[in-house]
């Protein structure tokens, strides 16, 4: 089943996907009558909806509520493992477009139900499934893993050349210029059309694909250097001030205290 199958109102509350994708493949944009958890097992997943987009390694999922557009591109080999949640089942979420931590339990009710197919609510053994889902769905922490984009062209290409490499270390009016404008015009560019600075949106950047990294089981170290990070400790403590956790906390997978929601 694709993402554009699932259809409302056939009585179901829940329908699941499971499918293997290779690196560089695109689920162009699209919106469906579900509600979606979106999630991979292995590789990372580029969710963008709303002018940003939210990186997702296996250690986290994003929700999408139902009507939203959005575009889903994989980086390296992606085992998706995503679920449909029908309108009133799914009224339960009262959460935007936002990565979730994916507890142990979370990934393993996704299996679960993923091996059943689809979970019908006439069947109680479904229904109350149906019900943990959406229970562990609004309490999962959120985490800042999205990144605003630019709508300017010229601003754009410099925010693509330092998502396809963050720890890049080129001065910005070196990267500007190469994108055909000022460095002065396109911090207006990103002020007004992010919120943000070049050079915090450039340091977030950097901060979301150190996240990534832990995701994937990178050494804090390694996560740091690649990021473009000369000293662990300064990285550990920008991390900290970002994300409300220590980058090793995030790299085992535990729940990050007092991270920040990705819908502000």
């Amino acid at each position: 089943m694709s993402p554009g199958d699932a259809t409302a109102g056939d009585g179901f509350d829940v329908r699941s996907l499971a499918l293997t994708y290779r690196d560089g493949h695109v689920l162009d944009a699209h919106a469906h009558p579900w509600a979606q958890l979106v999630h991979a097992r292995s590789g990372l997943l580029d969710v963008t909806a709303d002018g940003r987009v939210w990186f997702t390694p296996p250690t986290r999922a994003v929700w999408i509520p139902a009507g939203v557009e959005h575009e889903i591109r994989v980086r390296g080999e992606a085992a998706l493992r995503t679920l449909y949640v029908g309108a009133e089942r799914a009224s339960a979420v009262r959460r935007g477009v936002e990565p979730l931590v994916v507890s142990p339990l979370l990934g393993e009710l996704v299996l679960h139900i993923v091996s059943i197919g689809m979970l019908d609510p006439a069947r109680p053994e479904h229904d109350r499934l149906a019900g943990v889902l959406m229970d562990l769905v609004a309490m999962a922490p959120g985490i800042d893993l999205v990144l605003p984009l630019p709508r300017d062209a010229r601003a754009l290409r410099l925010a693509e050349r330092v998502r396809a490499d963050p720890g890049e270390r080129t001065a910005l009016d070196t990267l500007a210029r190469a994108s055909g404008a000022s460095l002065r015009t396109l911090q207006r560019c990103f002020a007004r059309e992010t919120g943000m600075t070049i050079e915090a949106w450039r340091q977030k950047a950097r901060l979301v694909h150190s996240a990534v990294a832990l995701g994937e089981g990178a050494s804090v170290t390694d996560a740091a250097l690649v990021s473009g990070y000369e000293s662990p400790s300064a990285f550990i403590a920008a991390f900290r001030r970002h994300f409300g956790t220590t980058p090793g906390r995030m790299r085992s997978g535990a729940d990050p205290a007092g991270s920040r929601s990705a819908s502000g």
